[in-house]
């Protein structure tokens, strides 16, 4: 009897053990076939060259093609339905992006819910925008311009991408804590927007520091501010802007994310070989030279961060009563 049961506990403990070596299998064998990026944009802005960097590494990591798909429109909503709808089994993928967490709160009607439907992998680069005038503007400085506005109300133009997008929100943030009424410009494209400040049209606006860097070293655009809590090293000279505005920041950001319910060991291997490639000095210097940072870390934490930045983001679009185009 003692034998018999030996032997029906040894089948148990065996049992038990299958899904956990069926699922350290998985891990070890994805991906078995290509896998697909979905990229929310058009090719070739930063967001979109990223995504292809990462996805040669992964290629060459895990042996299998890692295929960038670009499903542009409605503010990346198109590409994140996808993938939400996609099977949660590691093959299609979404490059996740701030602009994903704006669009939670001004898409009222999606079909979909960003934090619940979406599990995140692994954030890639995080990096400031930077508030910027056209240097006929009379002022050197974040305190300076408050002063100016305040004293010009409704006369300063600020430029954008378009409604709801990732450089019309720094903008609506900066209005909602220093309450200075500044009237938004919106652009097809964030191109447009610079062109326009630059010619002079527009007096103000949040950029992307890879867009803008060249003018503001050429003297042509005035960089009054970075809107990190840090300074960037790309432009080290210039002041954070929460320096001046306390509570301020702002920042611009993309990683990688899949279906829930995506195999936890699958989610782990891509986070751990993500977490590599931006621990390689060519790929961190490559990060700086888009005025961006390095943002690695573990799924729980990029997860943490997305839930408090849409949150967050959220209360800037209500204030401003940005709605969809």
């Amino acid at each position: 009897m003692k034998l018999r049961r030996r032997g029906f506990l040894h089948l148990a403990a065996g049992a038990a053990a299958l899904p956990i070596v069926s699922r350290l299998a998985r891990a070890e064998t994805y991906p078995t076939r290509p896998v697909r990026i979905v990229v929310g944009f058009a090719p070739g802005g930063t967001g979109d060259m990223t995504a292809r960097l990462m996805g040669r590494w992964l290629s060459e990591r895990l042996g299998q093609p890692f295929v960038i798909e670009n499903r542009p429109g409605a503010a990346s909503n198109i590409a994140a339905e996808m993938v939400v709808r996609a099977a949660p089994d590691g093959y299609t993928l979404l490059w996740v992006t701030s602009t994903n967490a704006i669009s939670a709160t001004v898409y009222e009607k999606l079909s979909f819910n960003f934090i619940r439907d979406i599990a995140p992998v692994a954030g890639v680069i995080r990096a400031p925008f930077v508030m910027e005038v056209n240097p006929s503007v009379p002022v050197k400085s974040v305190h300076e311009f408050i002063a100016y506005a305040k004293a010009n109300p409704g006369k300063i133009n600020f430029a954008s991408g378009g409604q709801g997008s990732s450089t019309h929100v720094p903008g609506e943030l900066f209005k909602m804590l220093t309450g200075v009424n500044m009237v938004h410009v919106p652009y097809r494209g964030s191109g447009s927007a610079l062109t326009s400040l630059i010619s002079g049209q527009m007096h103000v606006a949040f950029d992307v520091i890879s867009s803008s860097i060249e003018y503001i070293r050429t003297g042509k655009l005035r960089a009054l501010a970075v809107t990190t809590a840090n300074r960037s090293e790309a432009l080290p000279d210039v002041p954070s802007l929460g320096d001046f505005v306390p509570g301020y920041e702002a920042s611009t950001w993309n990683g990688l994310s899949a279906p829930k319910n995506t195999p936890s060991e699958i989610i782990d291997r891509l986070n751990r070989e993500i977490n590599a490639a931006l621990a390689d000095l060519k790929i961190k210097e490559w990060l700086a030279n888009q005025g961006g940072m390095a943002f690695p870390g573990s799924p729980a934490a990029f997860g943490k961060f997305i839930a408090e930045e849409t949150k967050r983001l959220a209360e800037v679009v209500k204030f401003s009563g940005i709605k969809p185009e």
